[in-house]
């Protein structure tokens, strides 16, 4: 396998990396990350000098540079991570968002195509699906999207075409959908690391609306997991929702971090303005990559929270 990983300088690009450099069906593994500021090298020092590891540094944008990657590494596997995916900001400008999250990913498809790869995986979003009332049913591999901002239109998009190259080009794809990601390497702008370097410096935490709107967090490494088992297991054409039955209120993972922390949630919540379409609540059902591909979460939230925390006061964000 010759492994290209889009957005490998990223979160959870850097951390599936991590995950699977040293398998032994990895015979080279290329990051192409284009080093926006949610991508950073220092995230790859666990392997940058790793003997099957190569770096290159473009937008996915270039169809010239993607298809020569494709070419000069014999590419025959794909993870596509790279995106934009702070939802404020493609409120604001949503440009961006369309040029990475469905021109990047059409370009990756085409040369995909061209070099007849094995299989090409793609990470979408829990977002797509929109968002659910408390006493709703899961989101499952059957709900319609539904996407309610720009980021999660973009990522439906993307999702979209890959699919549509399935069924009118035999692209051999899978798709995963996956919930709220949280633990090393997250950009300070997330809500996890955004509460820990607020508590750690002595800052207000600014909390949209009553801080009530409920997610379902996966600890990242859970996350990598399934992406692999999806890669080498997957059937082609087939979409498999990632979550780990961890549902919280932010005020909820607030309080959590605070309990960890010995710090009293209330010297530090600021609540702000709410986010317009603020989605109210994710929830994932992870039945069938459980049942069609023996992977369940294994970290659960005080664990995972325990060791994001170090994380972030031994490297702060």
């Amino acid at each position: 396998m010759n492994l290209l990983v889009t957005g490998g300088c990223g979160f959870i690009g850097s951390n599936f990396i991590e995950h699977v450099i040293d398998k032994k069906r990895i015979c080279k593994l290329v990051n192409v990350d284009c080093l926006s500021y949610a991508g950073a090298l220092e995230n790859t020092t666990s392997f940058y000098k790793h003997p099957k590891y190569i770096f290159e540094k473009y937008n996915l944008s270039n169809y010239g540079h993607v298809y020569d990657t494709f070419y000069k590494h014999d590419i025959t596997h794909v993870v596509h991570l790279a995106a934009e995916t702070h939802v404020d900001n493609s409120i604001s400008n949503a440009d961006v968002f369309l040029e990475a999250n469905v021109l990047g990913t059409h370009n990756l498809i085409k040369s995909a195509l061209k070099f007849k790869i094995k299989r090409f995986h793609h990470v979408s979003t829990d977002e797509v699906y929109g968002h659910l009332n408390k006493g709703d049913k899961k989101f499952s591999e059957d709900t319609p999207y539904d996407p309610r901002n720009p980021y999660s239109a973009s990522k439906a998009a993307s999702d979209f075409l890959v699919r549509s190259y399935f069924h009118t080009h035999n692209l051999p794809m899978t798709i995963s959908n996956c919930s709220n990601n949280y633990g090393p390497n997250q950009h300070k702008e997330k809500f996890i690391p955004t509460v820990i370097d607020s508590l750690l410096n002595g800052a207000l935490i600014p909390v949209y609306g009553k801080g009530d709107n409920i997610r379902d967090w996966i600890y990242v490494k859970d996350h990598c997991k399934a992406l692999w088992k999806i890669l080498t297991n997957g059937k082609r054409g087939e979409t498999y929702l990632v979550g780990a039955d961890c549902e919280k209120t932010n005020l909820e993972i607030i309080y959590e971090i605070c309990k960890i922390l010995g710090k009293e949630p209330d010297d530090f919540i600021s609540f702000v303005q709410d986010r317009k379409g603020h989605d109210f609540r994710y929830a994932i059902d992870h039945d069938k990559i459980s049942k069609n591909l023996k992977w369940k979460p294994s970290v659960n939230l005080g664990k995972g929270l325990r060791e994001t925390i170090k994380h972030y006061e031994e490297k702060p964000s």
